[in-house]
């Protein structure tokens, strides 16, 4: 009567980055005998490890510290679209809507278009209070931020949807204290 060994190892090592790389190998053989059961199974197993620790050796691509992060030179939209600082006075006229995508969300973008249009607002003043609040442009702001920014416009510029310090979308968010309602 044959008896199958069955065995697995596997490995996992962290790389830099939150990145990390795996390798497994799992075999499977029959024993004639039962006499040596623990030495196949010791054998098998440093055989098998000493197969993952040689190929996991390659690890193949490693992201550096930074990747899926912001680029460093996008914290300051202002600059790299206009050539302007905030406090040099240059306009920002046309740049919202030409360049790289908004990252929050498309009912956002249209609110913060709209607030600047019905208020007659400095597109380089709202990007400044972009930068100052969330060190990056109007353009790279997430959702959670484009929140933030949305209900500090209505603070110091009112708005119809502005009731009592929030906002009829439920947001959490009031004004440029950064913190959420209790």
């Amino acid at each position: 009567m044959a008896i199958k060994l069955i065995a697995n190892y596997s490995k996992r090592l962290g790389l830099p980055g939150y990145s990390s790389h795996q390798f497994s190998v799992s075999v499977e053989t029959e024993l004639v005998t039962t006499d040596d059961v623990a030495g196949e199974s010791e054998r098998l197993y440093h055989r098998l490890q000493s197969t993952v620790d040689e190929q996991i050796l390659h690890t193949g691509f490693v992201p550096p510290a930074d990747y899926g992060m912001d680029p460093p030179e996008a914290k300051n939209v202002i600059q790299r679209d206009a050539g302007s600082s905030p406090k040099s006075g240059g306009s920002t006229q046309g740049n919202w809507r030409q360049g790289p995508a908004w990252k929050c969300s498309d009912k956002q973008k249209d609110l913060i278009l709209k607030l600047v249009e019905e208020h007659l607002l400095d597109k380089a003043d709202v990007e400044a209070l972009a930068v100052e609040r969330f060190g990056k442009g109007v353009r790279l702001l997430n959702k959670v931020e484009a929140s933030g920014l949305i209900d500090e416009l209505f603070d110091t510029h009112g708005g119809a949807d502005h009731q009592g310090g929030r906002r009829r979308n439920g947001s959490a968010y009031q004004g440029s204290n950064h913190r959420r309602a209790a």
